[in-house]
């Protein structure tokens, strides 16, 4: 067996690897009873009340996307954090993953500048816990839920260099605009040298063959400035207007 034929191998098995709890390979091996669909219908209502609720009175916010993998002396976390504080002292809450890395950057720059933090975990089988500079926190089960979470109440997002889980958060707010799901927030791209091979991919590749439309790629800003970052956020506080003076008033036969 040749090197070719045995990394095709190699593939196969990692690609027969299956979900890491029996609930989820439950959920993917296709229709269940009635029932039992129903009642995981229910939980996945539950969940989205329960992030309704949690999060009802944050105010604006700005979200921001980014790896868990960098360290306090990294780059990319200096610059998340500087970037979190400015985000601050604009009056807006600062929302995140609320993991590690950048997402730690970002919520720990916002409550250094007495802003607003709030951080939306996520259950996964290498635990991530919530980062201490988090406000409010609230752990989801279904990355879905929890991705509605973070556009519903954002006003803008800014996306640091990260992995896959960065890029399906990037493309879901880019698709989310581009098909007018959501009105035309500003998204920020920081961090020029990590993101240039796919902004040319993007302008060059996608555009040439006719898969997105010329004036797609103007969706995004590409930026290592924090004040052309925060003057793009700005736009987007800008977008609901008189809406975001309307804040929502606490019931407390709701228990809020």
């Amino acid at each position: 067996m040749d090197n070719d034929e045995a990394k095709s191998v190699a593939g196969v098995g990692r690609w027969k690897t299956g979900p890491a709890t029996a609930e989820a390979q439950r959920f993917l091996d296709g229709p269940k009873a009635r029932a039992e669909e129903f009642l995981r219908a229910c939980r996945i209502f539950a969940e989205l009340l329960r992030g309704f609720r949690a999060l009802h009175f944050v105010g604006p916010c700005v979200t921001v996307f980014g790896s868990a993998r960098f360290a306090e002396d990294h780059p990319y976390y200096t610059l998340s954090r500087e970037l979190g504080g400015a985000i601050a002292r604009e009056g807006l809450t600062v929302m995140t993953g609320g993991g590690p890395g950048v997402m730690e950057g970002a919520n720990r720059g916002a409550k250094e500048a007495g802003g607003r933090s709030i951080g939306c975990n996520i259950e996964l089988p290498m635990e991530q816990k919530p980062n201490v500079y988090v406000d409010r926190w609230i752990t989801f089960r279904y990355f879905f839920v929890r991705k509605v979470m973070l556009v519903k109440y954002s006003q803008a997002f800014v996306v640091l260099p990260g992995g896959f889980g960065t890029l399906d958060e990037l493309f879901e707010a880019l698709t989310l605009v581009q098909t007018r799901k959501i009105l035309g927030f500003p998204i920020v791209l920081m961090g020029v040298e990590y993101w240039s091979p796919l902004i040319n991919f993007i302008r060059g590749t996608m555009v040439e063959r006719g898969t997105i439309d010329a004036r797609d790629p103007a969706f995004l800003t590409v930026t290592d400035s924090i004040e052309d970052a925060v003057a793009a956020v700005r736009l987007g506080s800008g977008i609901l207007g008189a809406d975001l003076k309307a804040r929502p008033k606490r019931r407390w036969w709701l228990g809020e």
